[in-house]
């Protein structure tokens, strides 16, 4: 099961909020021995999952608070996909807080529910954000989320009401009813979203060239939004703008020149996954599967647990195309054990039994 762009960036979000918010408190001197925490937190904020696991061990053991040594050992462990281990760290984080809820603990059912989500456990999902919304009614996050469960679920009605809701809150948030609209039509009722899309184009003074340009792609516009993204590079060339209109583009047909934006792109920043990851499905539709692998290859080692799914997926897909059968299937059995959840992937697995 993935998670949509929106569903990342509240999740990367958190995380760094996360980081920055435990960093915070330590420095000011709140509360005592909580060195390895703090330690823990940089680790995590560079990437260093592992590393950050290990040292919370230390601060477990030399009796740290562990309201936050459970809460920072979940989101390390989401960091290293393991989201079975880091739900059972959250629920541990929301035990430990005496029976006093905090900001903090609202956070970390933030990621419980995407934990859960991540793992299949919809229905609980959706229970922890029901619970958020219980203490805060007024989060368009939780809103958002808890309609995508709702999606999940096929309980359309109520999905539609949460997106609804979400939408009173932020009303001015363009990206926001992009990212509905997105739900909505990979739950197969792209009509249904089309109407966010047309209410936040009527955001028109509020829109950047970026945002324009997203909703005109969403909108199947392509040439407005190839026109809108590429006065949008001139504004200053970024991941998601670089995104979009090499999507315009493949869309468009000009499937060449759309891995020439993405291969242009890397040159600088070669370490983004999302970006590595549609060159490489690019690739695969010039049918260059082995450029395309290397690219899904590349994405997986920047260690983006973001990406980690997506990029697994079709790293398998790549060798299935290559004939690389053996391979895809030993990946399958790496990827299955991560996402016992994706059904597609089920899928996908009982057609590489039977080559």
């Amino acid at each position: 099961m993935r998670l949509t762009d929106k569903a990342r960036g509240i999740a990367a979000g958190r995380c760094l909020l996360t980081v920055l918010m435990i960093a915070a408190m330590l420095l000011s001197g709140c509360g005592d021995k909580t060195e390895y925490v703090l330690q823990a937190s940089s680790l995590i904020e560079s990437g260093e999952y592992e590393k950050a696991i290990e040292i919370l061990d230390a601060a477990e053991k030399s009796g740290e608070d562990m309201r936050l040594v459970h809460r920072t050992r979940g989101i390390a462990q989401m960091g290293l996909s393991d989201y079975e281990a880091a739900e059972k760290e959250f629920v541990d984080s929301l035990s430990s807080n005496g029976g006093f809820v905090k900001d903090m603990d609202v956070d970390t059912s933030y990621y419980l529910a995407i934990s859960q989500y991540r793992l299949g456990d919809i229905r609980e999902a959706n229970e922890t954000y029901s619970a958020i919304l219980a203490l805060y009614p007024k989060e368009s996050d939780a809103f958002y989320l808890r309609g995508r469960t709702y999606l999940a679920m096929q309980d359309t009605d109520n999905a539609k009401s949460d997106f609804d809701k979400a939408i009173r809150l932020s009303p001015d948030d363009p990206d926001l009813y992009i990212q509905i609209y997105e739900a909505l039509s990979e739950a197969g009722l792209a009509d249904d979203g089309q109407r966010y899309l047309k209410n936040a184009m009527e955001l028109n003074t509020k829109l950047s060239y970026y945002q324009k340009g997203r909703l005109y792609y969403c909108m199947g516009e392509y040439e407005k939004a190839k026109e809108s993204l590429e006065l949008a590079v001139n504004e200053g060339n970024d991941s998601q703008t670089t995104l979009y209109l090499g999507r315009t583009y493949e869309a468009l047909g000009d499937m060449n020149y759309a891995a020439s934006l993405y291969r242009t792109y890397l040159e600088t920043d070669p370490g983004n996954a999302q970006v590595l990851n549609q060159l490489g499905l690019c690739l695969m539709s010039l049918e260059d599967h082995a450029a395309a692998l290397d690219a899904f290859n590349k994405g997986l080692e920047t260690g983006d647990p973001a990406m980690d799914q997506s990029l697994r997926f079709n790293q398998i897909i790549a060798c299935e195309y290559m004939g690389s059968f053996e391979k895809a299937k030993a990946l399958m059995m790496e990827y299955l054990e991560r996402y016992p959840a994706d059904q597609e992937a089920v899928r996908e697995n009982e057609f590489l039994s039977t080559r």
